[in-house]
């Protein structure tokens, strides 16, 4: 018959309580809400992520061309007028129309390119695992939302909200 001890093993015996690690958040503040939120996995499937990823680099392409080509007409009106080349005729308006053009050129081609980089973006996200999850909440973002705009980073609530603030 074997004597257990009633009191536990000796001191010298006794296993000092394991000290576990700190736990990572479970949930995140939303920046745009304030609400706390549980960070969620993109949950897409390996197909949904290919078709999507290949829909933004074809996307990507077509606004690199678009870039490139509003950016050289831009170039070509400025260049087929010479400087301080000016004219105010008052019954053609020719100076200010070539000046607008030019301005909307430039802006639809710095359009153009920051969507460039919004797709960048999100082939990195798809890269790291994050493709599909809102970066304020870190909620899943809908597969409707991203077959319309592939490139989106924020929820159908949170894009809401921050549309609300301006």
């Amino acid at each position: 018959m074997s004597a257990a001890c009633p009191a536990g093993p000796p001191a010298a015996a006794k296993a000092e309580p394991v000290k576990k690690a700190p736990r990572k958040p479970t949930t995140v503040i939303c920046p745009l809400s304030g609400f706390e939120v549980k960070p969620e996995k993109p949950g897409l499937s390996p197909k949904t992520l290919e078709r999507l990823e290949a829909s933004l680099r074809e996307e990507r392409t077509r606004h690199v061309l678009q870039a490139a080509d509003l950016q050289a007409e831009a170039d070509q009106l400025a260049a087929e007028r010479e400087g301080g080349d000016t004219q105010f005729d008052e019954e053609s308006g020719e100076g200010d129309t070539i000046n607008i053009e030019r301005e909307r050129d430039l802006l639809l081609s710095a359009s153009a390119q920051q969507i460039v980089d919004e797709i960048d973006r999100a082939l990195e996200r798809i890269a790291d695992g994050t493709y599909g999850v809102c970066l304020p909440a870190g909620r899943r973002i809908t597969l409707e939302r991203l077959e319309a705009l592939p490139y989106a980073e924020t929820c159908v609530d949170c894009k809401a909200r921050a549309e609300r603030r301006r």
